[in-house]
């Protein structure tokens, strides 16, 4: 397991290469500083397509929150610190309509310098009210994908698409958030919607930051609606491990675009910054 060190160099580093104007590979760096590199290298990279990414953030048993929902806490506040980064490094952030009902997060970066990435909700019966914080107007853009002809406040975006089950095709809405041009988005919450995505062979990469603590009871991280039956099928992705401080991140790729995404890149020494 390696040690990370997000440096302000490391960070504003990242961000030349999420405007491609920079690379990844490179600068004199410390062992933790390259660590950190490698694992918010592929998530800054433009130049590799479009990719989805999920974060959760869970105990040691698996838990995500507790027997009353409890959520806030899960995360200590280096893997809080490393979800704004995965945010600023994003176009867009995908949650499920329970998670923005329960946890109403504003889903905005504040523990780092970057852009707010576009906040999106996954809401089949039209269920968020209008004032959730994540619809807040500030400028950045809110989209609604709902199944339902139900109007928003001005400036929100809403995508309009049929229910099946009760549910919403994870790939049509890919596929529509992609014509909208947000190539690149994290699925942030809660697990279900996860899963859902991971299931439909949507994700690119999947990252679980574990925190050292012991809930006992509440929901798990990740429940696949169709779970393997057998070890020999379960999925296995190539997963590396970094120290957080408070918290242990296991980074996966689920596809080879994913592995190949973490290789260093190298762009035209006239484009390549070296703070």
């Amino acid at each position: 397991m390696e040690p990370i060190d997000v440096s302000p160099r490391v960070w504003k580093r990242l961000l030349a290469v999420r405007q491609g104007l920079s690379c990844t590979c490179c600068g004199r760096w410390s062992g933790a500083e390259r660590a950190a590199l490698d694992l918010y290298g592929p998530l800054a990279r433009r130049d590799v397509g479009p990719f989805n990414v999920a974060q959760v953030g869970q105990s040691l048993d698996g838990r995500i929150a507790t027997v009353t929902g409890d959520a806030r806490d899960v995360s200590g506040p280096d893997g809080l610190a490393h979800l704004h980064r995965m945010r600023a490094l994003v176009d867009g952030v995908v949650i499920g309509v329970r998670t923005a009902l329960h946890d109403t997060p504003r889903l905005t970066v504040r523990l780092c310098p970057g852009r707010n990435p576009a906040r999106i909700v996954i809401d089949p019966r039209g269920r968020l009210p209008d004032d959730a914080p994540m619809l807040t107007r500030d400028g950045t853009r809110r989209i609604v994908v709902q199944g339902v002809d139900r109007p928003r406040p001005q400036g929100v975006e809403v995508i309009r698409l049929n229910v099946r089950d009760g549910m919403l095709d994870p790939a049509q809405i890919v596929d529509v958030l992609r014509g909208l041009g947000l190539e690149n988005l994290m699925i942030e919450g809660g697990g279900i919607t996860i899963s859902r995505f991971l299931e439909a062979g949507l994700l690119t990469r999947l990252q679980v930051a574990i925190a050292p603590l012991l809930i006992g009871a509440g929901p798990q991280g990740l429940t696949m609606p169709n779970p393997k039956e057998t070890l020999a099928d379960a999925i296995r992705p190539q997963a590396r491990a970094y120290s957080l401080g408070s918290d242990v991140v296991f980074d996966c790729a689920l596809n080879a675009a994913a592995v190949a995404a973490a290789e260093p890149i190298h762009t035209p020494p006239a484009r390549v910054s070296r703070s």
